[in-house]
Formats: C-alpha cells, sequence, structure tokens
C-alpha cells in the first residue's frame, strides 16, 4: 500500500483543532477522491506529521491532481494558523513536505 509523510511544524496546544479540522475533511467526498485508504497524525517536540495510506499506485500525484478542488484548497486554508513548513524558504506545495522512504519492511 502506498503512503506519504508530510512532516511541517506545529504547537501540540493546536493538536485537537487540527485534528477536528481534518475529521471534517474525512467526512466528505474527499479521501476517495484522492485514494486515501489510512489517515495519521502525530507530533513530536513542534513536529507535525502527516502519514497517509492510498489505493493505487502514486499517493502523491493523487494529491498534487486533489490540490486544486475546493474543499482541498479549503482545509488548506483552515490549517494555515496551525500548521507551518518545515523549511518556510522552499515550500511550495505539499509535495515539497513529504518525507523520502529508503527503507520498508512488511512482515505479511
Amino acid at each position: 500500500m502506498p503512503s506519504t509523510l508530510i512532516v511541517a511544524r506545529m504547537n501540540i496546544e493546536s493538536a485537537d483543532e487540527v485534528a477536528r479540522i481534518f475529521s471534517e475533511f474525512d467526512d466528505t467526498e474527499m479521501p476517495h477522491l484522492m485514494g486515501t485508504r489510512r489517515r495519521e497524525l502525530f507530533s513530536y517536540r513542534g513536529l507535525y506529521f502527516h502519514l497517509q495510506d492510498f489505493d493505487g499506485e502514486n499517493g502523491g500525484s493523487r494529491i498534487e491532481e486533489a490540490k486544486a478542488h475546493p474543499r482541498f484548497i479549503k482545509v488548506s486554508e483552515d490549517l494555515k494558523p496551525f500548521i507551518e513548513a518545515y523549511d518556510p524558504a522552499t515550500w511550495r506545495s505539499p509535495a515539497d513536505a513529504m518525507a523520502q522512504r529508503f527503507y520498508h519492511w512488511n512482515g505479511r
């Protein structure tokens, strides 16, 4: 199952609001349009980790395709007060914040 991991910055005090925003987003058609099968949000010492598992081969490209959708634009705007780019100087799109997998193991 393809996955993406977005890394950014977030104040832990914002976690409940960020979770609420994603909960509302995930109750729409967007996860289906993006092929999102599972979403998990993590925080650690001011960092934000957004893990998504996808149907299909390339979740990152489906995110890029969805970013023009009005609901995607809205969730991005809603998250701006809470989520900051890890490196604002290089961030232009979600693809600029995606970690690169360099090892994978599955016990199945």
